[in-house]
């Protein structure tokens, strides 16, 4: 690829994609993936755009499982012990299997709207082998918990840094928020109502989290994702420019990313069963703005799982060999859409980039704006990914 006039294209996708608000499964979301079309098309892609039913929040599924905590709580300490524990256990159960990519039966009851996902084929169109390449168009909403958390890690990160250095994960946020529901459901099942009121109370601090959230404004998201639509751009002008032979690739745009991954699941509806996981690869460009390029291990908000290891390491002999420097060793308790592409057992790799204090830049808060990004990163995850796929042409 030509640097200049790439990374020209690269701030220019980040700078439109900035402009105004762009929420999962809404109607800016819906121009924005009109736009990531047309742009796929200029670069000789074959582009089609799918609806997908979104409910479009995550803060509603979760609050609504904090809510059956403080039920369950409540009821415990009214001297309902079976119904407490049973709202308890309930209300931890709908949390963990939501943000998990489970079967979402809670979701399931709330509103509906459309989500829209982008799909460019280029490549070798009569190949057998399929690389799919992933990025979301959708921004997150805002909200304190972001914010202080952030500022959390950065703090510990000036003080303790072999901490930082030493670790390998994030805190299991979810594993903390479901803590009230569970201890609304064992202190109902045990009989101690302090227990449960604890939990209650626990419950009542999420939802009012995530009510919180909800009710904040939309970031910019200019890391998270901009820069992941970016380098899909980016890659697909440069398999116009150079064309490859021996893959079919498919740059998916997916819509609702921000509302767990709903965009990437209406995909998987569609579109899993014409490509078998022996002759397909996924590689994810999620949040690519930071400092530091980063190829995760795996990730799971409630149980972790790695990617598969032959994959990762052959992105990472690729960029060795391509001089790319890419970090290892990181795993995600945050989701990302690779947990569906992983969880259906296709070989995945995610590439995120991080800080010095190994944060994603600016995460979910209203100054991820184009200024801010680190564009020779997104450059860099947009060149090793289409070495990548030169490297599965050839081998």
């Amino acid at each position: 690829m030509t640097t200049g006039s790439v990374e020209a294209e690269v701030r220019e996708v980040v700078a439109v994609l900035c402009v105004g608000e762009r929420p999962s499964a809404s109607d800016s979301e819906r121009q924005v993936a009109e736009w990531v079309a047309r742009r796929l098309a200029d670069h000789g892609c074959e582009v089609t755009l799918e609806e997908e039913h979104a409910h479009g929040t995550y803060w509603w599924p979760m609050g609504l499982s904090c809510a059956l905590g403080i039920a369950g709580g409540l009821a415990a300490v009214a001297g309902r012990r079976r119904l407490g524990a049973l709202l308890g256990v309930a209300g931890a159960a709908a949390l963990f299997d939501d943000v998990d990519s489970g079967l979402r039966p809670l979701r399931r009851l709330l509103p509906r709207r459309t989500t829209t996902n982008v799909l460019g084929w280029t490549g070798d169109r009569t190949a057998a082998r399929v690389v799919v390449v992933m990025a979301h168009h959708d921004a997150p909403h805002t909200g304190l918990f972001f914010s202080l958390s952030d500022r959390f890690q950065h703090w510990l990160a000036e003080r303790r840094p072999d901490l930082i250095e030493s670790t390998e994960s994030a805190v299991p946020v979810y594993w903390v928020i479901a803590s009230g529901p569970l201890l609304a459901a064992l202190g109902a099942a045990a009989g101690r109502r302090g227990m449960a009121l604890t939990g209650a109370l626990l419950s009542a601090v999420g939802a009012a989290a995530f009510a919180q959230i909800g009710s904040s404004p939309v970031s910019p998201a200019a890391n998270d994702d901009a820069s992941g639509v970016a380098g899909l751009v980016a890659v697909a002008r440069a398999l116009n420019e150079r064309p490859v032979s021996g893959v079919r690739v498919l740059l998916l745009s997916a819509g609702a990313e921000e509302s767990f991954q709903e965009g990437i699941r209406g995909f998987a509806r569609r579109h899993f069963p014409n490509l078998p996981t022996a002759s397909t690869w996924v590689v994810n460009l999620e949040t690519i703005g930071s400092p530091h390029l980063t190829l995760l291990e795996g990730e799971g908000p409630v149980v972790m799982r790695d990617y598969e290891p032959a994959f990762k390491e052959q992105v990472a002999a690729v960029a060795s060999r391509e001089g790319i420097k890419l970090g290892r060793g990181l795993r995600a308790r945050t989701t990302t859409d690779s947990i569906v592409t992983g969880k259906a057992g296709y070989p995945t790799a995610t590439l995120v980039s991080l800080d010095d204090a190994k944060a994603l830049a600016h995460y979910h808060q209203l100054t991820d704006t184009p200024e801010r990004l680190d564009y020779d990163t997104v450059l860099d995850a947009a060149r090793l990914t289409e070495a990548v796929i030169r490297d599965l042409a050839e081998s």
